[in-house]
């Protein structure tokens, strides 16, 4: 896989990983949760969801390392890489945000 292709896929990849949280009641999109409302439907609360996006924030990190590890050198990074890509990976994942929190379901 080139350096562009390769690019493109981990861009592709965070984009779905960092709205994956915001669609589903479901841990990951596979686990099944126990949190229950009042009225008995199921629930995932913010702090699981926040937890699940830092998962996935380190699972699109592990695969992005691996990408850049087949096409060459790997570069050693600072804090300030993660300081920048987890900013970015909050801003990707800000359209399921405002669906999931901010948009009147009518």
């Amino acid at each position: 896989m080139n350096v562009s292709l390769s690019s493109w896929f981990v861009i592709l990849l965070a984009l779905l990983a960092a709205n994956l949280p915001f669609f589903n009641e479901r841990l990951f999109a596979l686990i099944p949760l126990k949190f229950r409302t009042e009225s008995q439907a199921v629930f995932k609360p913010v702090w699981v969801r926040l937890l699940e996006l830092l998962a996935l924030y380190a699972l699109v990190g592990a695969v992005a390392y691996v990408l850049e590890a087949n096409i060459g050198n790997t570069f050693t990074q600072r804090w300030e890489f993660y300081a920048v890509t987890g900013c970015m990976f909050l801003v990707l994942a800000y359209p399921g945000y405002v669906l999931r929190y901010l948009k009147k379901h009518r």
